[in-house]
């Protein structure tokens, strides 16, 4: 995933509109707040709530635990 770092600076979640964690290896945006995944494709954030998914607390763990571990960026001014 190669998202333009300027949109990274404004992008938010669209249900929130808070930050959202970069997961770039898994090709996603990952609002831990609602537990809601948005993916990336080819470079492109889709960003529609229809789109997203709610992941289970399995894989909520598994992406915090992630998150932890690499020190993943988040969306907003830096």
């Amino acid at each position: 995933m190669a998202l333009d770092p300027e949109l990274l600076t404004v992008l938010a979640c669209p249900i929130d509109k808070g930050p959202l964690h970069v997961l770039e290896d898994e090709d996603m945006l990952y609002n831990a707040r609602l537990k809601r995944r948005y993916h990336v494709r080819e470079g492109i954030a889709i960003m529609l709530v229809d789109e997203s998914e709610v992941v289970s607390d399995t894989e909520h763990e598994r992406i915090m635990a992630k998150i932890d571990a690499t020190g993943a960026r988040t969306t907003g001014p830096s």
